[in-house]
């Protein structure tokens, strides 16, 4: 990862910063319009979707999230950062959970 951008480098470093799901909630939450929350939550549910193999077609009816977005989503998983590919790695799905 790199940027020259010394606020977006500030954000990262506050952001890592956080130790529990409800810090993170709250920063989240004051540092974000509700529309902003929705739409990150919505491109990663488009993510983990799009892993388990679902068409655009049925992550768009599941999700809500756009296809054009879909489209976006799927190829930050192929050719991103591997942000997602990293927080889908981490997190388990709600199959996992039972």
């Amino acid at each position: 990862m790199s940027s020259d951008n010394k606020d977006l480098l500030d954000l990262y470093k506050a952001i890592s910063g956080l130790k529990t799901k409800e810090e993170t909630a709250k920063f989240l939450l004051d540092l974000c319009t509700p529309a902003e929350l929705t739409a990150m939550a919505g491109r990663l549910k488009a993510a983990r979707l799009l892993r388990e193999g679902l068409s655009y077609r049925e992550i768009y009816e599941k999700s809500e999230v756009s296809t054009a977005t879909v489209t976006r989503v799927a190829r930050c998983l192929t050719t991103g950062a591997g942000g997602y590919r990293l927080v889908l790695d981490r997190t388990p799905t709600k199959e996992a959970l039972k």
